[in-house]
């Protein structure tokens, strides 16, 4: 059994900084890519950012800058630094990790932390 866990959601004010970290447990034979999603009320998930395993990474356009995902492999933890933060990025965040394990290979997703910024 595999298991993502977030952590480090919170209310914060606009302009403030958070930071999300995303654990992997379990039965892990190696982990490529992780990645963070958003959903806000009423609107549908969308990517925020990816890290491979060699730790190159990828962000959503409007997201550059303020957040940087990074990750650690040896605690199979992916993380989100999110600065300069903006009431329309309040949201769900969701980590996402493909797993191999020792019989299957998917994406696992975690259970999700709520970001509210206040304006």
């Amino acid at each position: 059994q595999v298991q993502l866990v977030e952590s480090g959601g919170g209310l914060v004010q606009a302009g403030g900084s958070l930071s999300l970290s995303c654990a992997a447990s379990g039965s892990i034979v190696s982990i490529n890519a992780m990645g963070w999603y958003r959903q806000a009320p009423g609107k549908q998930r969308e990517l925020v950012a990816f890290i491979t395993s060699g730790g190159t990474t990828n962000y959503a356009d409007s997201l550059k800058g303020r957040f940087t995902i990074s990750r650690d492999n040896g605690k199979n933890t992916v993380y989100l630094q999110m600065n300069s933060l903006k009431p329309e990025d309040t949201a769900v965040y969701y980590c996402d990790a493909m797993i191999r394990t020792s019989t299957t290979t998917r994406m696992y997703w975690g259970q999700g932390t709520q970001v509210t910024v206040s304006s």
